[in-house]
């Protein structure tokens, strides 16, 4: 700050924001005024409020991103539930209904080793997305690279 000619101002403050002004000048060994100067400062210029809409729009640009990949991943999750789905009702008979409580007492173990395999799976990181992403650059079962190496193609049938 400049320490050419000043204007006096005279102003009060609550007794807490005074202990702190006084506080805050005496670690930093200036004087209260120059932190009362340049806390006005800051606060008038135009600068510091560019400065915050900056910050804030990389912050809400970061959420927009997370978001989105939070999208694709609960659609992908989506996805492969509803293609299980389709599946498992495809392939699974109905249950004959004196069968019933067996199958319950079945089901209910198959359900724990799910949930636990499921927890595993957690601890360990690994992701759905990431294994489809693997899994899509690999040859599907039952083909071969090509000669060149551009790709999977399916063996000769004989």
């Amino acid at each position: 700050m400049s320490k050419g000619n000043r204007i006096k101002h005279t102003f009060r403050l609550p007794p807490a924001l005074s202990r702190q002004l006084a506080d805050y000048a005496g670690r930093k060994r200036v004087s209260q005024a120059s932190v009362v100067e340049a806390a006005i400062a800051s606060f008038l210029s135009p600068d510091g409020s560019e400065r915050m809409e900056a910050a804030f729009s990389r912050r809400l640009d970061r959420i927009t991103r997370q978001i989105g990949k939070l999208d694709y991943h609960i659609e992908v999750g989506n996805e492969a539930f509803a293609l299980y789905l389709r599946r498992w009702l495809a392939v699974t008979p109905a249950i004959p209904v004196e069968a019933t409580a067996a199958a319950r007492a079945e089901a209910e173990k198959r359900f724990d080793f799910f949930v636990e395999a499921l927890a595993r799976r957690v601890e360990t990181g690994r992701h759905l997305a990431d294994d489809l992403i693997r899994a899509a650059s690999e040859p599907e079962l039952g083909e071969i690279e090509n000669e060149n190496g551009n790709g999977p193609e399916s063996p000769a049938q004989p």
